[in-house]
């Protein structure tokens, strides 16, 4: 009896025994997770996120999306887009684009998806399109092709300033004017009237040629896409929207949102470019 006493197992050595007991079991937990869970995100470096803007507009309109994806850890620029037409500012965004290195998703608002569909193609670091409340242009389509059911009537919403060099820049009327119900109304619906004022006292110019000139071979063809479409955009209306982004087959989500759904909801965009990120990445 007392030589079973001597070789019972104490309290305390049972304790290691079952401490070492987990231990083992959690090692290859452990390894898996120090080797990288998700081993498509751990083989390179996580993208740039290029933002560019439409008309109208410049690159403080992304702001709560930018805070967003920086909080999440992300790279993020916002370059001008020179609003001058597809022939100037795709190549302008595309050499941009060439300074970065690594992957890039590259996400346009409004006019912006005529520069991205043009300035993407041939470079093989752009991994996603992703497209805010925009246009997804074919080859060959202009923007005037484009504008269908738009309360930006360019005989009523427009003022027209001639510069230099024969250019002819157009700014957005703040008032309603015949067939175009204002500012506030048209393109920032659903922008808070104070906030809207702002964003109109401080439009950038856009040049009147870009109505007319053709887009040219699509990136989307060849790299995957995505589209948000704002259902209460009156500037590209939804179904415009969803025809274009079908053509193009971008992957389509849908936001309760105007034409500025970039400023009046950051988090509904947010999703959409991490979407792309997971998927190309």
């Amino acid at each position: 009896m007392q030589h079973l006493n001597r070789v019972r197992p104490s309290g305390r050595t049972l304790l290691v025994a079952a401490v070492l007991a987990i231990v083992a079991l959690l090692v290859p937990v452990w390894t898996g997770a120090l080797a990288g869970a998700s081993p498509a995100r751990a083989d390179g470096p996580r993208p740039t996120i290029v933002l560019v803007h439409g008309d109208w507009a410049d690159g403080s309109g992304w702001s709560a999306v930018i805070e967003r994806l920086q909080h999440r850890g992300f790279t993020v620029v916002a370059p001008p887009n020179p609003l001058r037409g597809p022939a100037t500012d795709a190549p302008y965004i595309a050499s941009f684009l060439q300074t970065i290195p690594g992957p890039i998703v590259l996400v346009a608002h409004s006019y912006g998806g005529f520069v991205i569909t043009n300035a993407a193609t041939g470079n093989a670091n752009v991994k996603a399109l992703v497209y805010i409340d925009a246009f997804l242009p074919d080859a060959g389509q202009s923007l005037l092709d484009l504008q269908v059911d738009t309360c930006v009537d360019p005989n009523t919403a427009l003022n027209f300033v001639p510069s230099a060099g024969g250019v002819v820049d157009t700014y957005l009327r703040n008032e309603a004017n015949g067939t175009y119900e204002g500012f506030s109304e048209c393109f920032a619906n659903g922008v808070p009237r104070n906030q809207a004022a702002v964003l109109h006292a401080t439009q950038r110019p856009a040049a009147l040629d870009q109505f007319f000139q053709p887009s040219g071979p699509p990136a989307w063809a060849s790299i995957p896409s995505w589209s948000l479409i704002g259902t209460a955009d009156r500037v590209i209306t939804p179904a415009n929207q969803q025809a274009m982004s079908s053509h193009a087959g971008a992957q389509i989500s849908t936001v309760d949102a105007g034409h500025l759904s970039l400023i009046t909801r950051p988090n509904a965009v947010v999703r959409v470019i991490e979407n792309a990120v997971d998927a190309t990445t």
